[in-house]
């Protein structure tokens, strides 16, 4: 199965890739960057907008180019007030070629302090984790300001390949689903 994910980001591409190959064999992933066409720090429905926005341009952009795939993904990290509450999330989009299956899935979500998230959305998360961890400890940018949090027990790209799960519940399941 091939599959092109609208990054280049290698933990975005390993946690898509986790997903898809607890269900299926023998894939091939592709990152091509692609456009969001939201702020670099998404707020509220503008991290799905993101990831679908993303899929929407790598779509064009393979037509233009020649490029086949399966199925095309998309991830955005977004923040988000949930049921009161300010969250980081991820929400990854998988579509096909032929607009016949569209699918979209969200991670878990993390809570984020109430004085951060004016900052949070003015710059975005990876600067604020910055100032507020110190800055000789540059383990979030390798496995994400969740790392960091949850004291090495689940990374981005876990939250990756959660999201791309949960957008996956619809194509695993057939009929019975959609």
């Amino acid at each position: 199965m091939k599959l092109i994910i609208a990054t280049k980001n290698e933990g975005k591409i390993e946690g898509a890739r986790r997903a898809f190959e607890r269900f299926f064999e023998d894939i091939e992933i592709v990152g091509i960057p692609s456009d969001s066409e939201v702020g670099d720090q998404p707020v509220n429905l503008e991290t799905y907008e993101g990831a679908k926005n993303r899929v929407k341009n790598l779509k064009l952009f393979c037509k233009s180019n020649n490029i086949e795939a399966d199925l095309y993904l998309a991830v955005e990290s977004g923040i988000a007030n949930v049921l009161g509450e300010w969250m980081i999330t991820n929400v990854a989009v998988i579509e096909d070629n032929n607009n016949r299956f569209s699918s979209f899935g969200t991670s878990p979500s993390f809570p984020v302090p109430t004085y951060l998230v004016d900052e949070i959305i003015s710059t975005d998360l990876s600067s604020v984790m910055n100032k507020v961890f110190t800055k000789d400890d540059d383990r979030h940018n390798h496995g994400g300001g969740i790392q960091l949090l949850t004291h090495n027990n689940i990374s981005r790209i876990d939250l990756t390949e959660l999201a791309f799960v949960m957008a996956l519940t619809k194509l695993v399941n057939g009929d019975k689903w959609r």
